[in-house]
């Protein structure tokens, strides 16, 4: 153990001249001696208490995990819809996984097995997922795949083409689950010209949806960044199908806890996108003090602690990623205790809501896509 070398030594404190000179009179190495060992001891009994705390503020310790991978138990695996199918509860998400890398992606996911792929038209990288799933091993009707509608692509004339140009580049001629993307319309003319009846009615756009789940081209329908407010103004229709899922932005920023409480009140099943947070929030998600206790504590990894925290909120999760490793350490969730799960909770809580995906200035809109909540 190694001390700074600007510590203050003791004094020497003589009660007369007659001991002082007899001090002098002695080998300075010895009369040191006893002085370094006081000071070293006092330093120690000052500086090991900080040590501690910094170390466990900063440098948690974990070298003794209360549990591993093989004493914990597993979460489920599947979320049953409405229509009797099977869901997988943790998917990989494509978005912003660029050309070149998206492939490599998929292939290593489904190689771990992971059997839920989270895609959608404007992602631009369907093709590379489609090809991907060819060259896997994975039979067609093991795997989940999910696309979504863009804003563009409301209007009931259109959403035929849409989705058949979905279907093509993944190589398949069903989807398990599509979205409406936004609960947004455009109008095909222009860039981001709003389309003020689509957005204020889908209904139109979801009866459409509904003929080609008749059809047999999609098996479960759902939507996406929609609000309590919203998702009312769709389902106070007459629907022959209602809503399978709602994708939201969902992580420890954002945790949206009444959006979660109503949505199992009214038997809506939501999927977290985001769930380690934006890009930028990744490292922060990590860095939670309560998070990494948790993982600690749980022998597992701070990701791990997080998604396995969204799966057991009642969460469908799709972490994204193009690195191998955190694409396999991804997949793995664990039950958490309920005294560990309500710490996260809480903590989530505590702070105010952060989101980061909220297009309304750039698409220049006259309203927030998320007003009134």
């Amino acid at each position: 153990m190694s001390f700074s070398q600007k510590y203050q030594q003791l004094p020497t404190v003589d009660k007369d001249a007659g001991e002082q000179e007899s001090l002098q009179r002695k080998d300075p190495r010895k009369r040191r001696f006893p002085l370094l060992v006081i000071a070293i001891i006092m330093i120690m009994c000052v500086s090991l208490p900080c040590v501690r705390m910094i170390r466990s503020r900063f440098w948690p310790a974990c070298h003794s995990p209360q549990r591993t991978y093989s004493s914990l138990t597993k979460l489920p695996s599947h979320y049953t819809l409405p229509s009797g199918d099977k869901i997988p509860s943790v998917a990989l998400g494509v978005w912003q996984a660029g050309k070149g890398e998206v492939g490599n992606a998929v292939k290593t996911a489904l190689a771990a097995g992971y059997r839920h792929i989270d895609g959608a038209w404007i992602y631009r990288n369907e093709e590379e997922v489609g090809q991907a799933i060819k060259e896997s091993s994975v039979p067609r009707e093991d795997l989940w795949l999910t696309s979504k509608l863009w804003n563009t692509f409301h209007a009931p004339e259109d959403i035929e083409t849409a989705l058949d140009q979905s279907l093509s580049m993944l190589g398949t001629d069903y989807l398990d689950l599509y979205l409406i993307h936004w609960p947004i319309a455009f109008k095909k003319e222009g860039t981001n010209i709003l389309d003020e009846d689509l957005t204020a009615d889908p209904y139109p756009t979801w009866q459409k949806l509904e003929e080609l789940v008749d059809k047999g081209k999609i098996r479960n329908i759902g939507i996406s960044n929609f609000n309590i407010r919203r998702i009312q103004n769709l389902t106070a229709n007459k629907l022959k199908y209602q809503p399978a899922v709602n994708q939201v932005e969902l992580n420890f920023w954002n945790p949206q806890p009444e959006l979660l409480k109503w949505s199992k009140e009214n038997g809506l099943l939501l999927e977290a996108y985001s769930p380690l947070g934006s890009d930028k929030q990744v490292g922060n998600s990590l860095s939670v003090p309560e998070v990494k206790d948790v993982a600690c504590k749980l022998g597992i990894t701070p990701a791990q602690a997080i998604i396995s925290w969204s799966v057991q909120r009642g969460t469908i999760v799709l972490p994204k990623s193009v690195t191998s490793s955190r694409i396999v350490e991804n997949l793995e969730v664990f039950e958490i205790p309920q005294e560990e799960f309500e710490l996260l909770e809480k903590a989530a809580a505590s702070h105010p809501p952060q989101r980061v995906v909220n297009p309304s200035t750039g698409w220049k809109l006259p309203f927030d896509v998320f007003d009134g909540q």
